[in-house]
């Protein structure tokens, strides 16, 4: 069923096998992408075809990279509600106003597509242990997806991370290791370790898949939508999978002809304590240096240097897009905000997205009547330490 044909670096473009396991470029160290024959996969997958298919992100199955269907590793993950946010809308003036709910996935974060997608690669390739850094969610979707499998998982985590993270993970049956630090640190750990424990890495763009589970969200907003990307995209973004993926996505369906060569304006958001990829845009940099001292109550947001920093900031200036940095405090009282408006319990990343729309509007940088679409990436419910 599969129809990648290889993997191919996303910087240097160096082709790499897609039929054994691969982390990053082994000629520059940047993330490896899967590619596919489009024209094999639209002959089955077109846009009719998908009225009759399942509910969740294997709907796409010609553009995901699994051979054998008996190696997906699912629990639901994808087909999440784009909900219109009308009350919210009025209150600040945006007519077409759409908050994108991934709270609703399995193990409550949007994290759950890029587990599945590489677990199940993963599977299909022969691994039995998988390791990775996280700053919460991603951990607890690693212990789901790993225990679904039947494999090990190994997880690191900072000594900080909210603890509804910690205990799912362990609840999962995962290998849980509190590191005095940050994801960087946990990263580190894991890239000591992994050779002598035999662990598969599945970090953040350190290996080719969670972006292929992360990518769906591009194609559920055009599907949702009706084939018409949405004006402007704002973005929580730590590691960046999810913009990195939609973007990918967009070109994908281009291929295929389902939708046109329009972008969204794609606006990444950060919090003020931990904004790497907001200093490099306004420095016009096309990689982003470490962000020293990072702090933020958004835990997913504390990522102070991704290795996917070109291929975020990229897409933004490529796009006619934008990065802005929002205070806790800005972030904090979005998500009561969100929550008396619309009764979504936003996780605190999710909530930066408002006040950063504010901003849009302020610097007219975004029109109140463009179709918009904040992404709400995962759970409040998980965060109550945030709001103690």
């Amino acid at each position: 069923m599969s129809n990648v044909t290889h993997l191919e670096c996303s910087a240097c473009g160096t082709r790499h096998d897609a039929t054994t396991l691969q982390n990053v470029c082994k000629s520059c160290g940047k993330p490896l992408f899967a590619v596919y024959d489009l024209d094999k996969a639209s002959r089955s997958l077109t846009r009719e075809s998908l009225a009759s298919r399942r509910a969740d992100m294997w709907r796409y199955r010609e553009v995901m990279p699994v051979e054998n269907d008996d190696n997906i590793v699912t629990l639901g993950e994808g087909w999440t509600p784009l909900l219109r946010a009308e009350r919210l809308g009025s209150s600040i003036g945006a007519s077409r106003l759409y908050i994108k709910d991934e709270s609703l996935n399995p193990t409550q974060s949007f994290k759950a597509r890029g587990m599945s997608a590489a677990v199940s690669v993963a599977k299909e390739l022969g691994v039995k242990k998988v390791a990775a850094p996280s700053a919460g969610n991603a951990g607890g979707a690693l212990a789901a997806y790993a225990a679904r499998a039947g494999m090990e998982a190994h997880i690191f985590v900072p000594r900080d991370t909210p603890r509804a993270n910690v205990v799912e993970c362990e609840r999962l049956g995962a290998h849980v290791t509190l590191v005095d630090g940050l994801i960087t640190d946990c990263g580190a750990e894991v890239a000591k370790r992994k050779g002598a424990q035999g662990w598969f890495d599945v970090s953040t763009l350190k290996e080719p898949y969670r972006v292929e589970g992360k990518k769906t969200l591009g194609y559920e907003l055009a599907e949702q939508l009706d084939w018409e990307l949405p004006d402007v995209i704002v973005y929580p973004t730590g590691g960046g999978t999810g913009l990195v993926g939609m973007w990918k996505a967009f070109d994908e369906m281009e291929q295929m002809g389902w939708i046109d060569s329009r972008r969204p304006r794609m606006v990444t958001v950060q919090s003020e304590g931990c904004a790497p990829i907001v200093r490099a845009f306004e420095e016009g940099k096309r990689f982003a240096e470490m962000f020293d001292n990072a702090q933020t109550v958004a835990s997913g947001l504390r990522v102070p240097k991704a290795i996917g920093d070109f291929l975020i900031l990229d897409a933004i200036r490529d796009s006619g897009g934008t990065a802005i940095a929002v205070s806790d405090a800005e972030l904090i009282a979005a998500v009561d905000e969100i929550g008396a408006c619309e009764g979504l319990f936003a996780a605190p990343e999710g909530g930066a997205c408002l006040p950063a729309l504010r901003v849009l509007f302020d610097r007219k940088l975004a029109d109140k009547d463009d179709r918009i679409v904040l992404f709400n990436t995962g759970a409040g419910i998980k965060y109550l330490e945030v709001f103690q």
